[in-house]
């Protein structure tokens, strides 16, 4: 799927669907260096703070995007009490897809990202013909998959790049997480202070960049 080229301010968000636990730390950190470092802005429904409905404000954050990344590797059972499937991504996933087909809607391209491509067709098969952006469960997946999915994009970083912004994001964690008063990744002041140090540390590198250094 091309990325869309239009200059309206929505096509420069990215609506990220993904898994908030301490197993996915790393993705997580992973999605929003690959993002930033595309020169677009990771949106997440960590955002969404204060009593209006939930699945309205999702709603429209997905509708304020003209992306979103939708990681699917999430199908097991939880095996905390009660044991329950995890819907929330899936459920994600298809109000973007059907976001998507509304015609007099602005555009929206999703992308399906996967550990294993043929797991979708088990899972979700009604996706079935959509590309499935399979990184393995790995950060190097992660950033290599993200390059896939914006093939056209102007900016185009070396994953290596992207790996070393990670490692300083990475590094720079606990410290976000200390300011906010925090224990885990997954609150909305940790992930803004995260995509504001990501593009940081990505404006840095491009600048070197340029300078040959």
């Amino acid at each position: 799927m091309p990325v869309p080229r239009s200059s309206r301010r929505y096509d420069n968000s990215v609506f990220l669907n993904c898994p908030y636990d301490q197993q996915f730390k790393d993705l997580f950190l992973a999605y929003i260096v690959g993002i930033c470092s595309f020169g677009l802005t990771p949106r997440t429904t960590l955002e969404i703070v204060g009593g209006e409905q939930r699945l309205r404000r999702i709603t429209m954050l997905i509708q304020s995007c003209g992306l979103s990344f939708h990681h699917l590797s999430r199908v097991e059972i939880d095996q905390h009490d009660p044991l329950t499937p995890r819907f929330n991504m899936p459920f994600e996933a298809g109000l973007a897809v059907m976001y998507s087909l509304v015609k007099e809607a602005p555009r929206h391209t999703y992308f399906i990202f996967e550990q294993d491509s043929k797991r979708l067709q088990k899972s979700l098969s009604d996706l079935g013909g959509s590309d499935v952006y399979a990184h393995g469960g790995t950060v190097h997946g992660v950033f290599r998959e993200i390059g896939n999915a914006l093939v056209a994009a102007k900016r185009r970083p070396a994953v290596k790049e992207m790996y070393e912004v990670f490692e300083q994001v990475s590094t720079g964690l606990g410290s976000i997480m200390h300011n906010a008063g925090e224990t885990k990744p997954y609150s909305a002041r940790v992930f803004s202070d995260l995509v504001v140090l990501a593009n940081e540390l990505v404006k840095q590198k491009m600048i070197h960049r340029q300078s040959g250094l």
